[in-house]
């Protein structure tokens, strides 16, 4: 589920369900430490996508591989973005 916030941001940035769910699937979870999670793809993540998918979609979709998305702690989708070239996800 997304919040409004969350919807206008996907739409707005272009990303795909797909990406959602495969950042909710596959992500790597940190917390926030102000009670969210966010999920990001990393390098493991990435490789167990190649093998659930193949190596040909994973990079069919590398444009979004940047994406990230914050969730609160029942679920809900806050917000989606994609993350600048060399930046950092910042964790607790």
């Amino acid at each position: 589920m997304l919040t409004q916030h969350a919807s206008i941001r996907v739409k707005q940035r272009g990303i795909p369900p797909l990406i959602r769910n495969w950042l909710i699937d596959y992500g790597k979870a940190t917390y926030d430490g102000h009670g969210a999670v966010i999920r990001y793809f990393n390098k493991e993540s990435i490789r167990q996508m190649e093998k659930a998918f193949g190596k040909e979609p994973i990079r069919r979709m590398s444009e979004f591989l940047r994406c990230y998305l914050v969730q609160s702690t029942d679920g809900i989708i806050v917000t989606i973005g994609k993350r600048h070239p060399n930046s950092r996800i910042n964790r607790a």
